[in-house]
């Protein structure tokens, strides 16, 4: 069900499908998975399945009734683009954003490849923001993919960041998040990583969020980057 977020850059989340499969090393320790085990032996109905790639038909019209306008980040238990989720339900879940324009919500994908092939055949309007993600060098070949497809906002989630990024190509892209692993076995991030990440941001004017370092304890290391909080956003969403 959509549920309010804990996700410092969203407000909601919005999971019409739910399930995924490792593709990267960024998949190596995945929240989600570990989240619907969890569920799943707690005897949730949604995660009867476990993590297997599960569609939820249901759930495709509720941010129609939500007025309220809200920040939501669709499938966070999910990968919108996987190659198990039909293109005919893609393009469901993009016109019930398509459909309800005083909501922003965010799409965030690893199968950028599947992204770029699919764009042509969705609609763009421009409340949906839409993001790779990219933990090291070996996947930024997923940001040539997202400067194809023409959203309004495209954004990269540099997270879990587990190495450097020194060229990032960020020509066409208006927001980037940065931050490290957390959880069980959360491998380190090393602070020039995350440096060299804002300077490229600076100099390119991209906005910069900063979402945490990481860890075991998330909470004990907190997001403060030489003792500035950042969380800046896409222009349209830019405090006054």
């Amino acid at each position: 069900m959509p549920t309010r977020s804990n996700i410092e850059w969203t407000e909601m989340t919005w999971n019409p499908v739910t399930g995924c499969t490792k593709i990267s090393q960024g998949c190596k320790h995945c929240y989600a998975e570990r989240m619907a085990r969890r569920l799943e032996a707690m005897g949730s109905d949604r995660y009867r399945n476990g993590f297997n790639v599960t569609l939820h038909p249901d759930l495709l019209d509720v941010p129609r009734r939500w007025r309220q306008a809200r920040i939501v980040f669709v499938n966070s238990m999910s990968d919108l683009f996987h190659d198990e989720i039909p293109l005919a339900y893609i393009q469901r879940v993009f016109a019930t954003m398509r459909d309800c324009p005083h909501h922003t919500f965010q799409v965030l994908t690893k199968r950028s490849e599947r992204l770029a092939q699919l764009a042509p055949q969705l609609p763009w309007p421009r409340n949906v923001w839409m993001g790779v993600s990219v933990e090291d060098a070996r996947v930024i070949h997923r940001v040539a993919d997202l400067q194809t497809v023409p959203a309004a906002v495209r954004f990269l989630s540099l997270e879990p960041l587990i190495g450097p990024l020194e060229a990032l190509p960020l020509e066409g892209i208006h927001w980037v998040i940065v931050g490290g692993e957390s959880g069980p076995k959360a491998r380190p991030v090393r602070k020039e990583w995350i440096t060299s990440i804002f300077r490229q941001c600076r100099a390119a004017r991209v906005p910069f969020f900063f979402k945490q370092w990481g860890g075991v304890r998330k909470d004990l290391t907190g997001r403060s980057l030489n003792g500035r909080i950042y969380s800046e956003m896409p222009g349209a969403l830019q405090p006054a």
